[in-house]
């Protein structure tokens, strides 16, 4: 699957995530397949993209299936065509991740620091890091996730970018069912 399949077929929302490490991206991954019904209820195809490798991909969903379509981008090619921004790992934005208190799934008890929050993620899910986890972290840290509403025609009509409105307060964030129904709802098809 991709992109150039939905091309004068239909819209389609492109969902970019990180690697399966990151707790919010799964939460998110499992929460679009439950989207991509409601949107296909308005004429808008999903394909959600993560950034692992296609044998870690297809492990992890082997177990834990969605309905989303998904594409494997290791590389991170679909990311940079979009620009979605892997800002540098300044002290500054280091000392952020430390210390930005976020609950975007509302799993937590309450905000943590970032770099609790995941973790603490991790093991409400159950979830035990792979190699190959520890090896898209390592090269992609500290990328973001960003969602793209396309037109049949190619043309991205809507955008939504992790943390681009809140700071570090966004990150993990990721639109409502609400959000996404009505940008693809004002798309002009």
């Amino acid at each position: 699957m991709s992109l150039h399949d939905y091309r004068d077929r239909s819209p389609v929302l492109l969902a970019l995530f990180r690697g399966l490490y990151c707790p919010f991206c799964r939460r998110h991954i499992a929460q679009l397949g439950v989207t991509t019904e409601k949107l296909k209820s308005v004429g808008v195809e999903t394909l959600a993209v993560v950034a692992t490798s296609p044998e870690n991909a297809r492990l992890y969903f082997r177990f834990r299936p969605t309905r989303a379509p998904l594409a494997a981008d290791v590389e991170l090619i679909t990311h940079r065509a979009y620009g979605v921004p892997n800002p540098p790992a300044t002290p500054e934005f280091m000392h952020g991740v430390q210390e930005v208190r976020v609950n975007p799934t509302g799993e937590l008890p309450e905000a943590m620091p970032i770099a609790s929050a995941m973790p603490a993620l991790d093991k409400l899910h159950g979830y035990t890091h792979t190699a190959a986890d520890h090896q898209d972290r390592e090269r992609q840290f500290p990328q973001l996730m960003g969602q793209f509403l396309i037109d049949r025609d190619g043309i991205v009509r809507w955008v939504n970018v992790e943390g681009s409105s809140e700071g570090l307060a966004g990150v993990g964030k990721f639109p409502t069912d609400d959000q996404l129904l009505e940008a693809a709802r004002n798309l002009r098809r």
